[in-house]
């Protein structure tokens, strides 16, 4: 099947034209570098610029390296980020060998309660732990009555405690995968050789779901280090690199935007280092074996499975607690920052009335931006899987972009890029919502790739050999055969879309404002009971698509990693 079109000129020459899917990907490429390339490469060009004098060179980094309040808050930064990844890894791993080799009852609501965990923003966790164990916090006013004082939830440890409990699903869902699919026999063999349980586990079968461990592990670590919300609102004097670059962005006094976007390129540098440090990791060994002989699930003894069940349930309950938390404070009267007693629906009356602009702004954004990602990641897709060349290869390399990439640098990045004509759109709604589906662009390819690659080519070329134009192929044969990984894609770029803060924080104006970051405004003034309630809305609106994806996938917890 030819991509070119001929067509014949007034004195008859033959003028071969571009097809299709040669056009599709042109516009492809042309898309990711405008809106993805060069945002990065303007972050990284103007990052060699002095921030004092304005000279070239290498000062600003020299600065970040040296000076002590940069370097106390990049260690703080990479602490964090490995702590807030080694709880996320001893919550997650348990949990996942738990579900995976033991008959446990309630398994499907422990998925699907972990994936809502997973969907939450992590800054409303923050909050809420603050409602709970703060200074006035409902258990640290109970438990004073008793006597017993607790550790302050602020600063680091809070923080490690909020990321564990937040992004432990990604951990718990790849592994349990992986040890749902390994060959038992490995294990088996080990326990014939007289290994005790631990040595097993140890020895044979964490050696070969490690791939898996690792991988949610680096998206734990890339997520802890680039988020905002959480170190901002639990912080008290903690400094990370997400909040001094948003601090260096934003202050009009003490500010210094060239070191933002210096402190930007840091973050990605850290990023791409943890990502291939674990290819290096991998590459030293081989992890595959034979998908057969699958584990089978085995019954317990009851002081065992109490003792399993007790820790799975708790580990959910706890992490669902934040989640619980504001929607129970969201019915609770309020006379401004003031809980006055009793219930109500006082504060969701409040946000009706005065914050109609950012519900709408946030329903509005994410529905843009997820028609466009539904379109795009459809298109994409096809090119990826079906067109074997190298812009295809680098097309799907570079896709992998936004996951590493913070949501503060790319804001960065698209305040430098699109302030001066012809991509004057800084303070509007556009900006927003480019950044957000460029953002969330990767949850749409991955999920309709993973199923155009089972549609075999053969239905699609039938339909060619008949007569129909390559877009009316795909449009009438490969979109209908993909449409449930479009929709599952679409479902969860809304689900991160709508939730979106580190890069709406810098980009928004009063008329653009959003919900998370009205929520974010609403915890720093005080305002909880407000908050609470914007924040329920969106945890609804979260837990609306997951129930819609988990009825639509077979494969419902994979859908979310």
């Amino acid at each position: 099947m030819t991509d070119m079109t001929v067509t014949s000129t007034p004195r008859g020459f033959q003028l071969r034209l571009p097809g299709f899917w040669t056009s599709v990907t042109v516009l492809a490429v042309i898309l990711l570098a405008i809106f993805l390339i060069l945002p990065i490469f303007s972050v990284f060009f103007i990052s060699f610029f002095d921030a004092k004098t304005g000279a070239f060179g290498l000062s600003n980094y020299a600065e970040v390296f040296t000076r002590r309040f940069y370097t106390v808050a990049l260690w703080n930064t990479l602490l964090i980020g490995v702590l807030g990844m080694l709880g996320a890894c001893l919550l997650g791993v348990p949990l996942a060998f738990c579900t995976s080799r033991y008959r446990i009852t309630g398994r499907t609501f422990i998925a699907t309660f972990a994936v809502l965990v997973l969907c939450a923003p992590p800054f409303i966790g923050a909050y809420a732990w603050i409602m709970l164990f703060g200074a006035n916090g409902a258990v640290t006013n109970l438990l004073s009555f008793a006597g017993i004082s607790l550790p302050t939830i602020y600063g680091i440890p809070g923080i490690v405690m909020v990321f564990s409990l937040k992004f432990f699903p990604y951990i718990y869902l790849m592994t349990e995968n992986a040890l749902n699919t390994i060959n038992k026999s490995y294990e088996d063999a080990a326990e014939n050789l007289g290994c005790t349980s631990f040595e097993r586990f140890r020895k044979i079968t964490l050696p070969l779901v490690f791939p898996a461990v690792s991988t949610g592990a680096i998206i734990c670590f890339v997520l802890s280090i680039a988020d905002f919300g959480t170190p901002a609102i639990l912080g008290k004097g903690i400094r990370t690199l997400s909040t001094i670059a948003y601090a260096q962005y934003t202050s009009e006094m003490a500010g210094t935007p060239t070191m933002a976007v210096t402190i930007s390129m840091v973050m990605i540098a850290i990023s791409m280092a943890a990502l291939l440090l674990q290819r290096h990791i991998l590459a030293k060994r081989r992890y595959a074996s034979s998908l057969t002989n699958r584990p089978v699930k085995q019954s317990m003894r009851p002081l065992k499975s109490f003792l399993v069940h007790g820790f799975c349930y708790l580990v959910v309950f706890i992490a669902m607690l934040p989640s619980l938390t504001v929607i129970y404070t969201s019915f609770l009267a309020t006379n401004g920052p003031v809980f006055t007693g009793g219930f109500g629906l006082d504060s969701y009356a409040r946000i009706l009335r005065d914050s109609p602009q950012a519900i709408a702004n946030s329903f509005t954004f994410a529905l843009a931006a997820v028609v466009l990602i539904a379109i795009v990641s459809g298109l994409l897709s096809f090119i990826v899987v079906r067109r074997d060349n190298a812009v295809s290869g680098s097309l799907d390399l570079l896709l992998m972009v936004p996951y590493l990439i913070p949501g503060v640098v790319m804001a960065i990045g698209y305040v430098t890029t699109f302030r001066y004509p012809p991509f004057d759109i800084t303070g509007t709604a556009l900006i927003i919502i480019l950044l957000v589906f460029i953002r969330r662009l990767p949850y749409g390819v991955r999920s309709t790739t993973s199923i155009l690659r089972q549609i075999k080519p053969s239905i699609e070329e039938a339909a060619v050999n008949l007569g129909a134009s390559p877009a009316k192929t795909f449009l009438s044969v490969t979109v209908p055969l993909m449409m449930p990984g479009l929709i599952i894609g679409s479902l969860m770029s809304f689900i991160t879309a709508i939730n979106e803060l580190s890069s709406t924080l810098i980009l928004y104006t009063a008329r653009t404002i959003t919900m998370p970051v009205l929520i974010y405004i609403q915890v720093i003034d005080g305002e909880f009971g407000t908050a609470a309630a914007l924040s329920t809305v969106l945890l609804l609106s979260t837990g609306i698509c997951v129930f819609v994806v988990f009825r639509l996938s077979e494969d419902k917890e994979a859908s979310f990693v």
